[in-house]
């Protein structure tokens, strides 16, 4: 849990971003500014339904959910119709935050360190690499990979300790649709986030 955790949670963390940093670069700091200087100020946790707005409004939109699926369910992406292809982006992204929201009372991220991005203006696919610290943990690299788009720069797969969250997900994925089929697999996520636990009230 706490590798999945720190997928979204690192952007929470981050500090300040240089003015002449690189434009991924600026985008994983900023938002992360901005994330923690609230939860700060609000006293939020995970519980509470402004922390979990937080993350909608703020964080998820630095990712490409949709890519981050396609490239998790591989080559049985291009058999999915478009209704299957929704409803796995959707369901896996349901998945990802529920399980952040879950394990993020568990874990308080200390320091993180944005190793310096270094990148030609003709880059359209770059990696930021960082270093995490956390409480009562030793720290550990997460690495986000961000692929410009007409929406600008945008994060399709992260690396945890050098385990990319696309690749693990990727086996498990094709056995499932091997087994069941898409809609299977559209099963089986539904049927796991349904049964995660209730949150707890709001405040």
């Amino acid at each position: 849990m706490r590798k999945l955790f720190a997928i979204l949670a690192l952007l929470a963390g981050l500090s300040v971003a240089a003015a002449d940093a690189p434009a991924p670069e600026q985008l994983l700091r900023s938002t992360s500014k901005d994330v923690l200087d609230i939860i700060k100020k609000e006293n939020l946790t995970s519980n509470d339904k402004r922390f979990r707005e937080l993350v909608e409004a703020r964080v998820l939109p630095v990712f490409d959910f949709t890519r981050l699926t396609a490239l998790a369910v591989g080559r049985y992406w291009k058999q999915a119709t478009p209704e299957q292809q929704a409803a796995l982006t959707r369901e896996f992204k349901t998945l990802l935050v529920r399980t952040y929201s879950t394990a993020v009372g568990a874990n308080r991220v200390q320091d993180i360190e944005v190793k310096p991005v270094k990148m030609a203006d003709s880059d359209t696919d770059v990696t930021v690499r960082t270093e995490v610290a956390i409480t009562g943990g030793q720290p550990f690299p997460i690495d986000y990979r961000l692929l410009k788009t007409p929406a600008g720069w945008k994060v399709y797969d992260v690396a945890v300790e050098g385990v990319s969250l696309v690749t693990n997900y990727r086996t498990s994925f094709g056995q499932t649709i091997q087994k069941d089929g898409i809609d299977g697999l559209v099963k089986a996520l539904a049927d796991r986030n349904a049964a995660q636990p209730a949150k707890a009230a709001a405040k």
